[in-house]
């Protein structure tokens, strides 16, 4: 049997797994790392105490200037098996809700490297060692809290290892500006906690903390939508919101970000004709076979600028949760539209829209309601939860409109 730990930079084996590779028991057998980053195995072999282990370690260390970023399932099944050498093996590694992705795409794609590699054999035709178990550290993780499966509280000789590690191998991750390679005290976890998770499981969580583009598409009804009882008051209380201000007429909305079309659907209920943009051709894709059997809405590809540029004429203009990104807020001046619904949770909306609304002469504020209150709620399959921060809505209406 071998322990093998696949991280992203050689540091994390030591931050997040240390008592896997300096278990004091004097019959523990061999362990390796698998560096992403290089592309590299570590042996340790079975007898090497904890401080040679940790020795060897130390000049694997990079700055945090040089860049890093997983391989691929590919590469890693070969890396693994290479670090296995037909051993059986327990592979333990990044969680794939690593809020730094370049974690957490190693521990996801570690888990895909594995889910085939017991069955499979390499290009000669050498049988592949079986992988036990996966399991994924929790490491650090601001916006999630997770439900474990296995917690080991380091002893104070083990921190002290740790500590000494950090100051004398990886002194300049300590005052690096960088956030993705950035050693603080949060990142010291004197616990370390693993879970594992199931394919479905892992998807789910690697999609949830994914913020635009193909990762967040990665799986259907990555923000739970359809099942989380939040995020159905909230898009209720939208509707009947929008409803209230703007009832059904002859020019449509427009819904700026649709994503898979979760209120579009219940607008479209409520009898509006909708115009539903989303540039994400997943779920794009999932929004149309949504509303395949309405001719209510008709759906788009455009983002924010090509429809401020020459979007549709609509009845409203309809920004719900989705101003989170960096967008332009002045591409708002420019939507053919005389009212907005804008809504956004509460630090947001007092950080990023209230100084760009006190400073506007195009839009003034018709009514500012609270749509939802904040609630703790699980998230996938209840492997986690989070706190969801409550939403409030913004009606603005063009000053010359």
């Amino acid at each position: 049997m071998i322990e093998i730990v696949v991280v992203l930079r050689v540091e994390d084996a030591v931050l997040d797994f240390l008592s896997v590779l300096t278990d004091p028991d004097p019959g523990a057998g061999p362990a390796a790392v698998v560096l992403a980053d290089r592309g590299d195995v570590l042996p340790l072999p079975a007898g090497t105490p904890p401080a040679e282990r940790l020795a060897l370690l130390a000049p694997y260390v990079r700055s945090a200037e040089e860049e890093a970023s997983s391989p691929g399932p590919d590469a890693l099944a070969g890396l693994i098996r290479r670090a296995a050498e037909g051993r059986a093996a327990r592979v333990w590694t990044h969680s794939p809700a690593d809020n730094r992705r370049s974690r957490g795409r190693v521990g996801r794609d570690t888990a895909l490297a594995c889910a085939g590699l017991t069955d499979a054999g390499d290009t000669a035709g050498n049988a592949a060692a079986p992988v036990l178990t996966v399991r994924h550290a929790v490491g650090y993780s601001p916006f999630l809290q997770f439900v474990s499966d296995l917690d080991r509280p380091l002893d104070r000789a083990q921190i002290a290892a740790k500590l000494d590690f950090v100051n004398r191998a990886a002194p300049g991750l300590l005052d690096t500006r960088s956030p993705e390679f950035m050693v603080g005290t949060p990142r010291i976890p004197a616990a370390e906690r693993f879970f594992g998770a199931d394919p479905t499981e892992r998807e789910r969580l690697f999609a949830l903390l994914a913020s635009l583009g193909d990762e967040a598409a990665a799986v259907a009804d990555p923000w739970e939508f359809a099942t989380s009882p939040y995020e159905t008051r909230r898009l209720d209380a939208t509707a009947a919101w929008i409803r209230r201000h703007c009832p059904p007429g002859a020019k449509p909305l427009v819904e700026v970000g649709a994503c898979e079309g979760a209120l579009t659907t219940r607008l479209a209920a409520d009898g509006f004709s909708v115009y539903a943009a989303e540039p994400n051709p997943h779920f794009r894709d999932r929004l149309v076979a949504a509303q395949r059997e309405t001719d209510a809405v008709q759906v788009g590809a455009e983002d924010l600028a090509e429809l401020a540029k020459n979007g549709p004429e609509g009845a409203a203009y309809l920004l719900v949760e989705m101003l989170y990104y960096g967008q332009d807020l002045a591409l708002l001046d420019d939507l053919p539209t005389g009212l907005l619904f804008l809504a956004l949770e509460p630090e947001a909306l007092e950080t990023r829209l209230r100084p760009w609304l006190a400073a506007s002469a195009v839009w003034r504020t018709v009514e500012e309601i609270r749509l939802v209150a904040p609630r703790v709620e699980p998230v996938c399959g209840g492997r986690a939860y989070l706190s969801k921060r409550g939403s409030v809505g913004l009606v603005l209406r063009r000053v010359d409109g």
